[in-house]
């Protein structure tokens, strides 16, 4: 969820609420903190078009479950491992094009 919230009021009336309910549970701010760095420490595995995430971590989310009851291989959200750029080769002549977007062989 990525929505931002503008109105000013809108933001201190939501604050006072989340505030309300760590109360009623017993969520202190430190609990809440270190539950957040927990989450961090698991980059999202899988992304759907509207930008929800799931780091593979506990339940599967009802956008990737809805998902896969609809037919469609939860796979097909994998977020792919960008793969490290190979070292420069020092000394080597760059190749022709190599500059230009336009030059390169998206087929090779």
């Amino acid at each position: 969820m990525k929505t931002r919230i503008v109105d000013d009021e809108a933001r201190d009336r939501l604050i006072r609420w989340l505030r309300r309910r760590m109360e009623e549970f017993g969520i202190t701010t430190e609990a809440l903190a270190a539950s957040i760095a927990e989450d961090r420490r698991y980059p999202p595995l899988y992304r759907d078009a509207r930008g929800n995430e799931w780091n593979g971590q506990g339940e599967m989310p009802s956008w990737l479950r809805a998902a896969q009851n609809a037919g469609v291989d939860p796979a097909f959200f994998r977020i792919e491992a960008k793969p490290a750029a190979p070292a420069p080769v020092i000394g080597a002549e760059p190749k022709p094009g190599a500059d230009d977007a336009r030059q390169l062989d998206l087929f090779a």
